[in-house]
């Protein structure tokens, strides 16, 4: 797939001269989507209004023969692709390159990449951000055919993030998620004082975006169902770590939940306490933490090729595992609870078991 974007993208790029009709082959990296997702996703930049055209105008061929945007590509089709540079050209010009970027890898095989993410690194391109850790893995790895995310992660947040390398394990996961089937466990330290050890949190999330177009979620009624289960793994004065376990995947699910029930994630910058993750961010707070402490730790899943489960592991970061020292240092010696006015927070709309 990255090599049939480049071809496309040369193309393009060389067309004001010369102008090329492009012969494509379909592999298994393509097998079985729609021809247009296919030259969606292929030709970059180049608008909706325009891909539709040229299928409707029977500028795109499969075997020599005219086609409509449903059809499904087999392994061995030859698709003509006409030259498409409207809109390339222009959205070329000042578009920032993209660096090659290898990031720490957890589990590789033929069928699957998994790496850990750290904070603060998008997974992917746009809403300003100019690119992300799939854009930089593909320029790092330009003879993958085929490399894309099965799932994705907040960008303040680190750990397990799974990339297909076919087509046919990207369906296979996203079959596996859409039928909750995917154990996907995280680490969040929160203020407060949790009082359970084990509590399921039951709230239905909206997502809405704020006057300057930034995304958001909140517990609303009409939201979509969602539940997210904590367990309690160790306690701090004033400051809890807790494993959240995802039984559904909404945008932010975790964090909302936890904010909502008055245990926001320490360094949070959307739902979080701002005072306390000021303090804690300063050079000579102890305890201190410059990041959102949100990370995806342990995936448990069916891999897609051999049918056999596996289970992958983070582990924290050293600033994580740094804050966690802190706290048990202050525990030891009897510290003042920074958190504590948390503690005490009504935990609205919450079944606990």
């Amino acid at each position: 797939m990255n090599e049939l974007r480049h071809q496309i993208e040369t193309g393009a790029k060389s067309a004001p001269t010369a102008p090329q009709v492009a012969y494509v082959t379909i592999d298994e990296g393509a097998e079985g989507q729609r021809i247009d997702n296919f030259l969606l996703k292929i030709s970059k930049g180049v608008p909706k209004s325009h891909i539709y055209r040229v299928l409707r105008s029977g500028e795109v061929r499969v075997n020599k023969g005219r086609v409509d945007a449903t059809y499904r590509l087999q392994i061995g089709d030859v698709v003509r692709i006409p030259p498409m540079r409207v809109a390339e050209s222009s959205q070329a010009a000042g578009r920032q390159p993209v660096p090659a970027a290898d990031f720490p890898v957890l589990f590789e095989d033929a069928h699957l990449l998994i790496i850990n993410k750290p904070a603060g690194v998008a997974v992917h391109g746009g809403s300003g951000v100019a690119f992300g850790v799939i854009e930089q893995l593909r320029k790092a790895r330009p003879q993958a055919k085929f490399l894309e995310l099965v799932h994705r992660l907040d960008r303040e947040t680190s750990g397990i993030l799974v990339l297909a390398k076919k087509r046919s394990a990207l369906v296979d996961l996203h079959e596996q998620i859409r039928g909750n089937s995917m154990d996907k466990r995280y680490f969040a330290c929160v203020a407060g004082e949790f009082p359970n050890s084990r509590q399921h949190v039951r709230l239905p999330l909206y997502k809405y975006s704020t006057p300057d177009g930034e995304r958001r979620v909140r517990v609303q009624a009409d939201g979509l169902a969602s539940h997210t289960v904590f367990s309690r793994i160790e306690a701090f004065p004033g400051f809890t770590l807790l494993e959240a376990e995802l039984k559904t995947g909404r945008t932010h699910q975790i964090r909302v939940h936890l904010a909502h029930s008055g245990f926001p994630i320490v360094g949070d910058e959307k739902y979080g306490d701002f005072t306390l993750n000021k303090q804690l961010a300063r050079a000579s707070a102890r305890p201190g933490i410059k990041r959102m402490f949100l990370h995806a730790h342990k995936l448990t899943f069916v891999h897609p090729g051999t049918g056999e489960p596996l289970v992958v592991a983070a582990p924290l970061p050293d600033e994580c595992t740094g804050f966690l020292q802190q706290l048990r240092s202050q525990k030891n010696q009897g510290a003042p609870e920074q958190g504590a006015r948390h503690a005490n927070k009504e935990s609205n709309g919450q079944a606990t078991i």
